[in-house]
């Protein structure tokens, strides 16, 4: 039997609850907005998207602090960032990324280590600026396919605009927010980033399709509340396993891979985001429409 007080309570409020994510996301698409602006681009780039090079070094005795110190004076662009063995977690080396091509930055961090480079000792990748744009530009090109695939094969499914839309929006959301977050954090996003952008799509969408079939699809079940109730008990469980289980990971891989350690956080971040707009928006949006059409 439904709860009086908590029907009473979120009948009176849940308009009102459409504020916040409303603000969230028009907040984020300004940041984004102003972002571009100041920078050219809706992210900030590493140098598999920009074209650079990196120098990998198997000499875990190193001074990192030292490394950055000293090359930063004529690479302000470089990153360098500890290797370490995943058994043991001792440093086995370390890996070195910036713009600047091989003829450049090779010599100086040999000059600063005091010895040759080798093929024994070091591994070396350089990537141009026109492939890497090219790289880059497909990347976009299959982000943006994805969604609007995802959006025909909603608005397919439902066949019904509004809540096709509605589920359509919330995934926009996600997208949206988490973008503006990574830039708010400085990450450089690689290839794989862009990939874990495509990988969020598809989390996001499903809770919204859960809850929007429990919705409109289902003709039995009880009240309108109770319907968001039991779908919400379903997707709740779907996502905060994936969050328990994409944190650990985070936490397991944090210092020894950057394509893993970069794609769990971006999953992470549009998570938490989900919940947000699939259980406040979507979920006041679907409650709208649904008593706006039983008028």
């Amino acid at each position: 039997m439904e709860n009086q007080h908590t029907k009473n309570w979120y009948d009176r409020y849940y308009k009102i609850a459409l504020i916040l994510p409303a603000l969230v996301l028009i907040l984020s698409i300004f940041y984004l907005y102003n972002f571009t602006q100041r920078t050219g681009d809706i992210i900030y780039k590493d140098v598999t998207l920009t074209g650079g090079t990196t120098i990998t070094v198997f000499d875990g005795e190193v001074d990192l602090d030292k490394v950055r110190a000293d090359l930063k004076i004529n690479f302000p662009d470089l990153r360098v960032r500890e290797i370490s063995d995943i058994l043991t977690g001792k440093s086995s080396g370390f890996s070195l990324t910036t713009k600047a091509e091989v003829g450049e930055i090779r010599p100086a961090l040999e000059s600063y280590l005091g010895y040759e480079l080798t093929g024994e000792n070091s591994s070396v990748e350089f990537s141009g600026a026109s492939l890497s744009s090219g790289f880059y530009s497909q990347l976009k090109y299959a982000l943006l396919l994805s969604f609007l695939l995802m959006a025909a094969v909603v608005f397919v499914i439902f066949r019904d605009f509004v809540p096709s839309f509605i589920v359509v929006l919330a995934a926009f959301a996600d997208i949206v927010m988490t973008i503006a977050v990574v830039d708010m954090l400085g990450i450089q996003l690689s290839s794989a980033g862009i990939i874990a952008f495509l990988m969020l799509i598809g989390y996001s969408v499903d809770t919204d399709i859960l809850l929007t079939t429990r919705l409109i699809r289902k003709t039995e079940g009880g009240t309108i509340n109770q319907r968001i109730y039991d779908a919400l008990k379903t997707g709740m469980t779907m996502t905060l396993t994936s969050i328990a289980a994409v944190g650990v990971s985070l936490l397991l891989i944090y210092n020894f891979s950057d394509t893993l350690r970069q794609i769990f956080t971006i999953l992470l971040i549009g998570l938490g985001f989900d919940i947000f707009n699939t259980w406040i928006s979507n979920a006041s949006l679907l409650k709208w429409h649904m008593e706006a059409k039983k008028r």
